[in-house]
């Protein structure tokens, strides 16, 4: 694989993916717990083998190099998360220790307001699936057979509602992009 890499035959893409992508997925989707987050890992990781194609010692353990991309995919988005928990949990604490100024009290409470405006957009069908995940904190599993519907389609259905929630926020300034990402996500 590495010297076919390292020739740049793109058809080899194509041989890797199908030999090693259902187990990236696995390995990313147990520590991820989450389909979305693994398929990303996996496009990163095949983009990352792609990128460092030509630099690739003939000899590479593909398995442990494949493995070591993962890993540090993996790393990587842990990082990044944990950056961005500690914004939003600073910017909670500030929200929170600030209760008391009534401007900051009004902002919120028309950003409430404006987050219900919208979630009473959504189509019927995926409002109630978006409210059960959002309100209730059923897990998709849960809402799936509640339903009687797929777990797919419940992950299709929140994902369309948080799309279309996050586009109407960026739309209304830095203000509605924050609460979004606070309260919403």
């Amino acid at each position: 694989m590495a010297e076919r890499l390292r020739n740049d035959e793109a058809s080899v893409i194509d041989d890797i993916f199908a030999l090693y992508h259902k187990r990236i997925f696995r390995f990313s989707i147990s520590y991820l717990k989450n389909d979305n987050d693994a398929y990303d890992i996996v496009q990163d990781v095949f983009i990352k083998v792609w990128e460092n194609r030509l630099t690739l010692n003939p000899d590479t353990n593909f398995d442990a190099y494949i493995f070591t991309i993962t890993k540090n995919a993996l790393f990587s988005l842990f990082r990044k998360r944990l950056t961005e928990k500690k914004y939003l949990d600073y910017l909670s604490e500030l929200t929170i220790s600030n209760n008391h100024d009534t401007e900051k009290q009004t902002d919120y409470i028309f950003l409430q307001q404006k987050y219900e405006e919208l979630v009473e957009k959504l189509p019927t069908k995926r409002k109630e699936i978006f409210l059960m995940s959002r309100k209730t904190g059923l897990s998709n599993k849960e809402i799936a057979l509640r339903k009687g519907i797929s777990e797919k389609t419940v992950e299709d259905h929140l994902s369309k509602s948080l799309a279309f929630l996050k586009k109407q926020f960026s739309n209304h300034g830095i203000l509605m992009v924050l609460f979004y990402f606070l309260f919403v996500e």
